[in-house]
């Protein structure tokens, strides 16, 4: 009765002090043993970045989890941003999922001589950097305590510099971007003179919403930290107000265009002087966020500091779950004109519902932006962009089918809308083992961005999933015969991806790993043919160098032993699932295991059960393979489908649901591995829902860890995952894929653990805390840990810490220790 008691109670991290189960910071927090806290904190691999000649590689090295003092720092939540007033910082990542990671490391990498040089950082939180077309510079921003400064890196030297009197704005993005090369970049900064913000003083007031029997969805996922307020709005216009400037990157000098405004996308056209911009306008809505705004879009000479208007679009708070706005949309420059537009319209009122003979059409408009618009192709299904080359003749235009999943790709010539395009790939937008890959861009002098190309050449470089798992390659295709060259693919021991060419002919830059090697990159020489290559197998030989030389920061982790394993479902879909050994582990040895999953939605069985992912790649621990130090095997990345018509799948989501799980948790134990009567499940976010269903309806686990879930989909009434209907079209599929209407059936321990601060409207805080309430109404056994600060993802070193010390004595208590189950 006690034990029942103790585990059925709700605690925050700071309660933690009383817990003699879990060593604990003074503050409360619990931290994990130290063999698994030495692990959790090992720095994470770099990431590559080849400059536009490759001549250099930039490797970037974030840190791996900041303190809960910079997570906590306070924000403003305004429209679906989350702002920091001290710094005019961003708060979080690009659909508010977590916090944006400090750069910890950059070193340039010398492609011909391997000579690396580490650039000396300066104080406070850098970002991403931004290389120039000529890649002699780079540029990023950095966070310091009262602004967010730009700063210009030199990558012949690795020296930085700050740009004086530079305040950026990065509130909705494109913040810094090059201009017509590589000497200028197009930058918006917090305006000049702008005063004080708005006083909350006498800004108490009632928030007031009304509809007036308009009809017309609206998805939850655009509902994020939307403004609730006169003041809201207020504070909106004011830190959302940005002043578009050119800075000189030689001369250190900044010129402002036109008048501050509430600036959300800009982008420069490749002639350097013409640019896009898009403005929002009151009023503004609290049902939705900025990305629905009503807005001018105009084109500014930013010579002459003229702007010439484009569109003025309404709000658009009554979108198809899943459609797209009505009029002008997803504008773009093409690359090979000085300035010429192109954006779509669609033809279907956005709705993916509506029956039409083409869904969208595309239209294109050249300066002086004056004359009417020509329409330059229509499409059957939803246009998803164009990719451009260095020839004005030759572009590819993308169009996907939402309701069979489904895409294509066509060979067109825009100045020619009546020449039928030719077709160069129609499949399944699911399909792994047939994926055709994705273009390598290049950049102009100008700075645009082109598919790479040679004569009559363009490259591919994709995952090359396979039955045995990812093989990354790197392709030729043919312009004339639309056939492809296998120039590159990994081995089948490694891991190894194309990340650029190098600056010399025939020479490839790759990242290369293995389960036993640490991440580098590494230069190929192009050789002869390979006379007998087998299909999908290169057909040059190439010889690898190693570029780098980063070690392994956590050579403990080398003992553990994973393999790919492959199994039907009952139904014959096939299935697959990666199974790591702990440390020291015996074949034949029976050990609890751990179950991770996260479902995935596919609209046919051929799909559903490929193999993805590699067992080659250097294993790093996430929080709950950390248990495989505690003993643990880890039933890892286990295939959940959920198969059908993306119309209807979900109407057989918990038989599809229990069906994966049995039979993943059969295989396990067949292969000699797992004792059944000691298996765990844990999965986040729709991956908790799927936990909670699975301790609700099912015997085949002890216990359940359950983290940012969803657990009641009434309150997602207009859809969820791949499910359209909404909540009153399909009430039986909402009640039943949703936990807390079972929460009287769950008897096996389940731990709820979810981020305070989570701003995906879809798993909001208020799910863990109402279905712990209800478990433990109905007397169930149950934990709620509530990680105070935390987003979606689960940022601060100390909520992590705490994390990992639940999982292990959670799962230690009820699977590795557990007496048989009684339900």
């Amino acid at each position: 009765m006690l034990a029942r008691t103790f585990w059925s109670t709700a605690f925050t991290v700071t309660a933690f002090a009383t817990l003699g189960t879990m060593p604990a910071h003074a503050s409360g927090y619990a931290t994990p043993p130290e063999r698994l806290l030495k692990v959790l904190k090992a720095p994470p691999p770099p990431i590559p970045s080849v400059d536009p000649t490759g001549q250099r590689l930039l490797l970037t090295t974030t840190q791996t989890y900041p303190s809960i003092t910079r997570v906590a720092q306070p924000y403003l939540k305004l429209a679906g941003v989350r702002l920091e007033p001290k710094n005019r910082s961003r708060h979080d990542t690009p659909g508010g999922y977590g916090i944006p990671p400090c750069v910890g490391d950059f070193t340039v990498v010398e492609t011909l001589s391997g000579r690396a040089t580490k650039v000396a950082l300066p104080n406070g939180c850098a970002g991403m950097a931004q290389w120039s077309a000529d890649g002699q510079r780079f540029a990023f921003q950095n966070v310091a305590d009262d602004s967010v400064q730009l700063w210009i890196g030199d990558a012949v030297t690795g020296q930085v510099r700050q740009v004086p009197n530079v305040a950026l704005n990065p509130i909705f993005g494109s913040t810094v971007q090059w201009l017509g090369g590589s000497q200028q970049l197009l930058v918006k900064l917090v305006p000049a003179r702008q005063g004080p913000a708005p006083s909350a003083e006498g800004a108490i007031g009632p928030d007031i919403q009304e509809s007036l029997g308009t009809a017309g969805e609206s998805s939850t996922y655009e509902a994020r930290d939307t403004l609730t307020s006169a003041y809201d709005e207020a504070l909106f216009a004011y830190y959302g107000q940005s002043q578009l400037a050119v800075v000189d990157t030689a001369a250190n000098t900044v010129r402002t265009v036109g008048a501050p405004a509430l600036l959300d996308s800009v982008g420069a056209a490749p002639d350097g002087v013409h640019v896009l911009t898009t403005t929002l306008k009151a009023p503004f809505s609290h049902a939705v966020t900025y990305q629905r705004f009503a807005n001018d879009v105009a084109v500014v000479d930013i010579a002459r500091g003229r702007s010439t208007p484009i569109a003025s679009l309404p709000l658009a708070d009554r979108v198809p779950v899943h459609g797209v706005p009505e009029g002008p949309r997803d504008f773009d420059w093409r690359a090979t004109d000085p300035a010429t537009l192109v954006y779509a319209e669609a033809l279907d009122k956005g709705d993916w519902k509506v029956t039409v003979p083409h869904r969208d059409r595309v239209l294109m408009l050249k300066a002086p932006f004056t004359a009417k618009p020509t329409e330059i192709a229509r499409t059957a299904q939803r246009f998803e962009g164009l990719a451009w080359t260095a020839q004005p003749d030759v572009a590819f235009l993308d169009e996907n089918d939402e309701n069979r999943h489904w895409r294509q790709t066509r060979i067109v010539n825009v100045d020619k809308p009546k020449q039928e395009g030719r077709l160069l790939w129609d499949l399944s937008s699911d399909e792994l083992y047939e994926d055709p890959g994705n273009f390598v861009y290049q950049r102009l002098p100008t700075g645009a961005y082109v598919v790479r190309q040679e004569g009559n050449t363009v490259f591919l470089r994709g995952q090359g999933a396979s039955p045995q798992g990812d093989r990354p390659f790197l392709d030729a295709l043919s312009l004339r015969s639309l056939k492809t060259e296998r120039l590159f693919r990994s081995d089948a021991d490694a891991y190894e991806q194309f990340i650029g060419f190098s600056a010399i002919p025939g020479h490839l830059l790759t990242w290369h790993q293995s389960v036993t090697d640490a991440p580098n990159a590494f230069v190929r020489l192009l050789g002869e043919d390979v006379a007998d290559a087998k299909p999908g197998e290169a057909q040059f030989m190439s010889r690898p160098a190693a570029l780098t030389h980063l070690v392994d920061p956590t050579p403990e982790v080398r003992q553990i032993k994973k393999r790919l394993v492959t199994y039907k479902r009952a139904d014959g879909v096939d299935l697959s699932f990666t199974l790591y050994t702990p440390p020291g582990y015996k074949e034949g040895q029976r050990v609890p295991a751990i179950l991770y999953a996260y479902p995935a939605d596919f609209a046919n069985a051929a799909q559903a059960g490929q193999v993805s992912g590699s067992q080659q790649t250097f294993t790093r621990l996430a929080p709950y393979r950390l248990m495989l130090l505690a003993g643990y095997a880890i039933i890892d990345n286990a295939s959940f489908p959920i198969v059908g018509d993306p119309k209807t799948a979900y109407n057989t989501y918990l038989e599809q649901l229990e069906a994966d799980a049995k039979a993943a948790v059969d295989k396990a134990v067949d292969l000699g591995v797992v004792d059944r009567n000691r298996i765990g499940v844990t999965g986040h976010s729709h991956g908790g829902l799927m936990t909670a269903n699975l301790i609700a309806h099912t015997d085949l686990f002890k216990a359940g860890v359950a983290t940012s879930g969803s657990y009641n989909k009434t309150f997602t009434p207009f859809g969820f995952q791949n499910e359209r209907r909404s909540v009153w079209q399909a009430q039986d599929v909402y009640l039943k894929a949703s936990p807390f209407f079972y929460a009287d059936k769950i008897k096996l321990p389940l731990l709820l653990v979810h981020g305070e601060d989570d701003a995906n409207p879809g798993t909001e805080p208020f799910q863990s805390r109402k279905l712990f309430q209800a478990i433990r109404g109905n007397g169930g056994t149950t934990r709620l840990v509530m990680l105070p600060h935390e987003p979606h993802w689960y940022t601060a070193l100390e909520s992590n810490e705490q994390l990992v010390s639940e999982m292990l004595t959670w799962f230690d208590t009820y699977v590795k220790n557990a007496p048989p189950a009684k339900r």
